[in-house]
């Protein structure tokens, strides 16, 4: 939680500003998520609000949180269609865009969200996932991911038999291929709608982070919880119209993006700190919050040890097998 007061503490004297006055910008911010989310609180809100501190008024925002302006599906489309000037995606919703992007969903590679967004971060200042965002018209701000995926169920999930014929949700086409190693079937569903999803028995498990569960109050509908797994992760890039970006002044651009690196840090840090307190939580709350023993969680790895050359077979990109090294490299560090 250092980075708090950080991003707050970054004032206008920090940078350089010339009579910004004359070129302030209202910029029109896309967000799928609730204010309320873990994201929003401490990401996307708090960095809007850095931004605005720091240029001195120069930027200032107009949010859109949930799907105000566009569906979660349809966020990078509204940007380049001048609907927003600026969108926090979620990756996986946007695969035929951004299909490297998606490595971010394999199982198995990050075991928190900060250490699973240094990496992004390394992976969004240079390379093909930088290249990916940059052709489709926005420029990558920065990114950062959730938690690793636990399930949620009715029934205690362990071994692959027990996944055998669920539905199961996940959230996109890299995790349903999760989903099948495992002998389920992948149901992608937007966030917003897996409640009811649960509630109406369309699905009989759910691929989740933790600390994003209170956002959409999944534990009311659930009565198993695993804590020790890794099905895969979720990827978020907060992206400005590249026309946009870049007219803005150098100053700017660098207290965007500064503080958008404090921000993935920070972000990634409130939730990994959030998780252990919701545990305890739900265990009081008389939900079944279990560690998959050691047998099962090898059990589980032998099932989705191909699911990530699958993915970069599947892709059909010479990039693809670089960016999944490249990835494998910096989440074992």
């Amino acid at each position: 939680m250092k980075h708090k007061n950080k991003l707050i503490a970054l004032v206008a004297g920090a940078f350089a500003f010339t009579g910004m006055a004359a070129q302030a910008e209202t910029l029109r911010l896309g967000d799928f998520q609730s204010t309320s989310h873990i994201v929003s609180a401490e990401g996307t809100s708090k960095w809007m609000e850095a931004v605005t501190t720091a240029t001195n008024g120069a930027i200032s925002f107009e949010h859109f949180p949930s799907q105000q302006a566009a569906k979660s599906k349809a966020q990078l489309d509204a940007v380049n269609n001048g609907i927003l000037d600026a969108a926090l995606l979620g990756a996986s919703y946007h695969a035929d865009a951004l299909p490297l992007n998606s490595v971010v969903g394999l199982p198995g590679f990050y075991g928190s969200a900060e250490q699973g967004t240094v990496a992004l971060q390394t992976m969004l200042k240079d390379g093909p996932l930088r290249d990916e965002v940059l052709a489709s018209g926005v420029t990558p701000i920065f990114g950062f991911v959730l938690p690793p995926y636990q399930v949620l169920a009715e029934d205690r999930l362990g071994v692959p038999a027990d996944w055998d014929g669920l539905d199961v949700r996940t959230s996109g086409s890299t995790q349903a291929m999760t989903a099948r190693a495992l002998g389920g079937v992948g149901i992608s569903i937007p966030g917003p709608e897996v409640y009811t999803a649960v509630e109406r028995g369309r699905l009989d498990a759910v691929l989740f982070p933790l600390a994003s569960v209170p956002g959409y109050k999944l534990n009311e509908v659930v009565s198993h919880i695993s804590t020790n797994a890794s099905f895969g992760g979720y990827s978020f890039i907060m992206v400005v119209r590249t026309e946009l970006f870049d007219g803005l002044s150098d100053d700017v651009k660098s207290a965007m993006l500064q503080l958008g690196n404090e921000t993935a840090v920070h972000v990634a840090q409130a939730q990994d700190a959030s998780v252990e307190g919701l545990i305890a939580e739900w265990k009081a709350a008389g939900i079944d919050t279990y560690a998959f023993t050691k047998d099962e969680l090898a059990a589980i790895s032998d099932s989705l040890v191909a699911v990530s050359v699958d993915w970069a077979g599947r892709l059909q990109d010479d990039k693809a097998s670089a960016v999944l090294e490249s990835y494998r490299a910096l989440t074992s560090q």
